[in-house]
């Protein structure tokens, strides 16, 4: 007989679609990180970064938290808290992995399936201090092999952000949801992510917290309570994370406006901020705000407020530049 579907479900009720808040997780990266680095052959888009990063590692223990984040199936959910606010911030989030109760990480430690069953009982013996020295590997994980990748990965993840962002308020929870993940569905009223365990329930008013990835690629991950319900979503645009520089700008389009100004004005495919383009392209935000300002005011490009950000855009007849150059 063919294997019964399952589902996590969350139930919407009115006002619960406007509790949809998009946040980035610095520290989930982090930890999705660690199945590249065990499997690198299912993670190839990352082969650049473990090549670099594989050397480096040579001094640090991970085989703690590889035991409790196996190369599949359910890894502890301490380790990757719901994000509290929009803005990644490692140090806070870490900060929420020291502070969690002994007997909750036991608890999530003995639910862990496939791995050394020594280095699970070793913190079984002791959890209090087996939270900590997670938190401590972690630590020295994200300064060894992390925190330079950082930005680069916070662009891709940024600019996902804008696009979802842009879906649901111009087209609902419908629009949002259609293309997110073939495993995720929206059905009426209802939320499903297909699993392999069931659970229902409705959000009552605690929000969903949607998380974009870059390291989990291609697959969803989910956290229902006693966390803040999230879905990790793989974000658009993996495949170029780790290309070199900005997209080349045809000859035609640099010859009239500058190879920069070009560079920038292709580059605007998609609604981006400042910093992200700033990133991109390894220039100073101050720099890129002086060439977008051109191109505003040249009506290429227009600019909107979203919360403390600015986004950039191109205009109608910024399209048409680019696609017939």
């Amino acid at each position: 007989m063919p294997k019964k579907s399952c589902y996590v479900e969350w139930i919407f009720a009115m006002d619960d679609v406007a509790r949809i808040r998009f946040a980035f997780s610095p520290i989930w990266e982090l930890v999705a990180s660690l199945r590249t680095l065990r499997d690198p052959a299912r993670h190839s888009l990352h082969l650049p970064w473990v090549r670099a990063v594989q050397p480096r590692l040579t001094g640090i223990d991970l085989s703690e938290l590889f035991a409790l984040v196996p190369l599949q199936g359910y890894l502890v959910d301490f380790v990757t808290p719901t994000p509290e606010t929009p803005m990644p911030d490692f140090a806070a989030d870490l900060e929420r992995v020291r502070r969690t109760h002994p007997e909750r990480a036991a608890e999530e430690a003995t639910w862990v399936s496939g791995s050394d069953p020594r280095v699970i009982e070793r913190f079984l013996a002791d959890p209090e201090a087996g939270v900590a020295r997670v938190a401590d590997t972690l630590e020295r994980y994200w300064e060894i092999g992390f925190a330079e990748f950082w930005p680069r990965i916070y662009g891709l993840l940024e600019g996902d952000v804008l696009r979802r962002s842009r879906q649901l308020a111009v087209g609902g929870a419908r629009e949002l949801f259609g293309d997110l993940h073939p495993n995720v569905r929206w059905r009426g009223d209802r939320l499903t992510v297909t699993r392999n365990w069931e659970y229902s329930a409705p959000l009552g008013g605690d929000g969903l917290v949607l998380v974009p990835t870059a390291f989990y690629w291609p697959d969803v991950a989910v956290m229902v309570e006693p966390y803040q319900p999230m879905l990790v979503y793989p974000a658009t645009g993996v495949g170029t994370l780790w290309t070199s520089g900005p997209p080349p700008a045809p000859g035609a389009l640099a010859a009239l406006l500058g190879r920069t100004r070009a560079q920038i004005l292709t580059a605007l495919a998609d609604p981006t901020t400042t910093s992200a383009l700033a990133r991109q392209m390894s220039l100073t935000p101050g720099a890129i705000s002086q060439h977008l300002s051109v191109l505003a005011d040249g009506g290429l490009v227009t600019r909107r407020r979203l919360g403390r950000e600015v986004v950039y855009r191109r205009t109608p007849v910024g399209d048409s530049l680019v696609c017939v150059s």
